[in-house]
């Protein structure tokens, strides 16, 4: 089959990991599978994804995230979609501007090429405005199959949506082998080293999480991996300095090489207001770093039982936690041991595997 997948740009992020893991097993695996990017821009993972071969396309250049909006919102972009409404057996989307022009390209143009498309998050802006919900309701009939990365984001939809035959559940996956490491020995450390790796969005919460670091002995550092939105890294950086941590705070910027990161780190740390699936926390965990998430959908089902949970907003539960493992080598082992077991079940593989019964099926059906 010839697949097309579409996402708004590479920057480093769980959906677009996903873009960089994936589409090279889906070739390997005998289809032929290509990229589009609204915004072109440079990064990490694009040029991590142009080495293994994979054709992208983009419909724009920008020169980085400051360019966002304007590259990505460009309306012109739903006549430049016209030239790959053909030639492909399957067309997936990310991301909900992709998702909105797919679908009016699909309808104004008479495409026959069947749409998938994955939600990624359990939350989006469009559902609190009463206006979108038509809006909604239309563009996701223009989709032969909706894919939700966990059961709360596919209950989080079918009650937005309406119960809808489209919908189905397949777990995001990561490649389990890239991350696989020694389980870190904590027992004869004097500094810690704490690690959140997630773009600097809405969704996230780095604020607790410095916080809870102003909670922490000295001897707790914290680097923060990943690229955002400047106004909210400024945010962030104001607040280490009200804390006074701004030296035991690291903002390292995006990285290309994860495991590197995760080796160095004793524990891993995502605070969230809410996530879809949580790429990054199943990485931590197979790394073999204990994690210590938000109790949030999302990460609720993939981190409890193995990672350690936190109530949303709680630094100080969160200091606790972080605190406990770092200086209980024991419970810190255990974790680690209950972490990687966990994230054997979402190897990349099983997932890869469930995308291709599917659009065999679409292939079939159309």
């Amino acid at each position: 089959m010839r697949i097309l997948h579409v996402i708004t740009m590479l920057e480093i992020g769980g959906a677009e990991r996903l873009m960089v893991d994936l589409l090279p097993l889906l070739r390997d695996k005998g289809n032929e599978v290509d990229l589009l990017l609204f915004n072109g821009a440079e990064s990490a993972f694009k040029s991590s994804l142009e080495e293994t071969g994979i054709k992208i396309y983009e419909l724009a250049h920008g020169k980085d995230i400051k360019n966002y909006y304007k590259e990505v919102y460009d309306p012109r972009h739903i006549f430049r979609l016209r030239k790959f409404l053909k030639g492909y057996d399957i067309i997936h989307t990310h991301n909900s501007i992709c998702q909105f022009y797919l679908a009016i390209a699909k309808s104004i143009f008479g495409s026959k090429t069947p749409l998938v498309t994955t939600e990624h998050s359990t939350s989006n802006r469009r559902r609190s405005i009463w206006l979108f919900k038509p809006i909604d309701r239309w563009m996701y009939n223009c989709y032969a199959a909706i894919i939700c990365v966990s059961g709360k984001a596919a209950d989080i939809l079918s009650s937005y949506l309406g119960r809808s035959n489209r919908l189905l559940t397949i777990l995001n996956g990561i490649d389990t082998r890239r991350f696989s490491m020694p389980i870190a020995d904590v027992s004869k450390r004097a500094n810690f080293q704490i690690t959140m790796i997630a773009a600097f969005r809405k969704e996230k919460d780095h604020a607790t999480l410095l916080r809870a670091m102003a909670l922490l002995p000295n001897n707790y550092k914290l680097q923060l991996v990943g690229r955002g939105y400047d106004d909210i890294i400024d945010g962030l950086k104001k607040l280490c300095y009200e804390l006074s941590i701004s030296d035991r705070v690291d903002f390292t910027g995006p990285s290309s090489d994860i495991p590197s990161v995760l080796k160095n780190s004793d524990v891993v740390v995502l605070s969230s207001h809410w996530e879809g699936f949580g790429l990054a926390a199943v990485e931590a965990m197979a790394a073999g770093r204990p994690l210590v998430a938000s109790d949030v959908g999302g990460l609720r089902d993939v981190v409890a039982g193995a990672g350690v949970l936190f109530p949303h907003g709680d630094e100080k539960e969160l200091a606790k936690q972080i605190q406990y493992l770092c200086e209980h080598p024991d419970e810190y082992k255990a974790v680690a041991e209950r972490c990687q077991e966990r994230a054997r079940q979402y190897d990349i593989s099983v997932m890869a595997d469930k995308y291709l019964e599917l659009y065999q099926k679409l292939y079939q059906d159309n």
